[in-house]
């Protein structure tokens, strides 16, 4: 009986460890997404604003006759 509660108690703690550790995984997750976000939207806006600029530029340029 000792030995099974020996057991119980081990396969607990590694459960818990395990709680830890992927809770620890997903707080690193979770601000690896955050940065991904944020550096996506800066692309965005620098795509917008370079697009942007070469419409400015193209209706600037003389037409074909």
């Amino acid at each position: 009986m000792n030995t099974e509660l020996e057991a119980l108690e081990a396969k607990i703690e590694q459960a818990v460890a395990l709680v830890h550790q992927l809770r620890a995984e997903n707080e690193v997750l979770k601000n690896q997404m955050a940065a991904a976000e944020a550096e996506r939207l800066h692309l965005r806006q620098t795509m917008t604003a370079a697009r942007e600029r070469l419409e400015g530029l193209v209706d600037k340029l003389p037409e074909e006759a």
